[in-house]
């Protein structure tokens, strides 16, 4: 029988392995989750909700089905993140306005992971409504970065990101619309993935037809984030662009590695700064594929305009998602979140449509591009983690960034061309900082992606990294 300390080291996967031939029960599973939390979570401030009495008496009414998929997550424990509902369970979205709002039912990608098998032991800590890639708030305050307690974790899938660096938990739910899953996967050494448009079922929300914002899987590894995404997808009628269950498991893609042909590596899309020392690193880590046949070379499509593009749609959709919220709550709401919602309230119907119109000849470069290249390579992050009260990241040299979000622009080519893209852990910085490498895939391609990410995360053989006590 394996003890608490040992059940906390295991992958996702291996875990529900045991679970399945019983060699370890949901209860004992939870417990280990707790007792981890109880220790650990005081120094990061991770998971400042918590549910796992409601997983104990969760964990004893699970019900096996008669066919269990590639999905099947067997009273497996998970975090969620404080923007995702689940019944009963407090959900602020990192809002003081919502800071007693106890949901009466799951939101959808919650009910897909409680059908799954998925044990809900707590909600993990995000910046308000999601806003920004740093997260603190109002509510709960500052989540730390678990290499350094004085930096960032990223956000806003930043509580999710420790909690998993940290083994308070095998798998975590994050949400991506400007890198939100991403750069947390980068700052804290873990793997995030942000799937395609549909591919994860979500809402039901405001704007159910929007292809900017996504849901998605984090955990520790690709096989185990491959896991969680067989969890998670499938057709929802309440979701008007999720798509059908695929034939094959993400699972099957990453024990079946496939070798790229041809990748195009790029340090900064040709649009803004990059530390140095980061590309470097994510360089030396894209350039390992060459030992496995691939042939790799510097390229990218032409992502000239994409600022602009980003920028006037995340407007868009922030005042058709939180705008009620700025004519009712204005003094509850950050200035970041006042700004985006006025940004978008202040756009012309000719500044939109311009907008759809470029993003649509992007989508049509990047399909060019990759007639010659398999996979998109770059950082994740264009900086390793920064000091945590810095609210964002606002210079970089000589850069001033213009507006809070845009020192992510890595992340922008995959959200506006509905490709998936994922973070794999690939480096650290002469100071010990964790430095991500971001793979996007081809629209929809999530198996491939995976497959060749599995392959990157076998050439590089970084080993175990997580879970992680540098605070001790």
């Amino acid at each position: 029988m394996l003890d608490n300390t040992e059940l906390i080291k295991l992958s996702a996967r291996e875990a529900v392995r045991l679970l399945k031939a019983g060699d370890v029960t949901p209860m004992e599973m939870v417990d280990a989750a707790a007792e981890r939390i109880k220790f650990v979570d005081r120094y990061v401030n991770a998971l400042p909700t918590l549910c796992i009495d409601e997983a104990r008496e969760q964990s004893n009414k699970l019900e096996v089905p008669k066919q269990t998929g590639p999905g099947w997550l067997a009273g497996l424990p998970i975090v969620v993140k404080d923007l995702n509902e689940i019944k009963g369970v407090l959900t602020t979205y990192g809002s003081q306005i919502f800071s007693d709002n106890i949901p009466h039912k799951d939101e959808i990608s919650v009910s897909q992971l409680r059908r799954s098998g998925a044990l809900f032991i707590g909600k993990s800590n995000t910046p308000e409504f999601g806003a920004g890639a740093n997260t603190f708030n109002e509510v709960f305050g500052k989540t730390l970065n678990p290499w350094d307690l004085s930096l960032t974790c990223g956000g806003s899938s930043g509580g999710s990101a420790v909690a998993l660096a940290t083994g308070m938990a095998w798998l975590a739910t994050g949400s991506d619309l400007g890198g939100s899953l991403r750069t947390p996967a980068s700052f804290c050494s873990i793997v995030g993935m942000r799937p395609s448009p549909g591919r994860v079922p979500h809402g039901p929300g405001r704007n159910p037809f929007q292809l900017l914002s996504v849901d998605g899987p984090m955990g520790r590894s690709v096989g185990d984030v491959a896991l969680m995404l067989d969890a998670e997808v499938g057709k929802h009628p309440n979701d008007p662009i999720s798509l059908e269950t695929p034939l094959t498991s993400f699972q099957d893609a990453v024990d079946n590695p496939r070798v790229p042909y041809r990748i195009g590596f790029t340090r900064d899309l040709g649009i803004g700064p990059v530390d140095s020392e980061v590309a470097d690193i994510c360089a030396s880590a894209a350039a390992r594929f060459a030992e496995v046949g691939t042939i790799v070379e510097e390229s990218k499509p032409d992502c000239n305009d994409i600022l602009e593009i980003f920028q006037a749609l995340r407007a868009a959709l922030f005042v058709g998602v939180r705008g009620p919220l700025l004519e009712k709550h204005r003094k509850f709401l950050k200035p970041e979140m006042i700004w985006n919602i006025e940004k978008g309230m202040s756009q012309s119907i000719g500044d939109l449509s311009k907008a759809w119109v470029a993003q649509g000849a992007l989508y049509q470069r990047l399909m060019e591009w990759f007639e010659d290249y398999d996979l998109l390579v770059l950082p994740t992050a264009i900086t390793p983690p920064f000091d945590v009260n810095r609210r964002y990241l606002d210079q970089l040299d000589n850069h001033v960034f213009d507006n809070y979000i845009d020192w992510v622009y890595v992340s922008y080519i995959a959200t506006l061309t509905s490709s998936p893209a994922i973070s794999i852990p690939c480096g650290f910085t002469s100071n010990g900082l964790p430095v991500g490498i971001q793979l996007v895939g081809k629209p929809r391609a999530e198996a491939e992606l995976l497959s060749y990410a599995a392959k990157l995360e076998e050439i590089l053989n970084m080993g175990q990294h997580t879970p992680i006590d540098p605070f001790l």
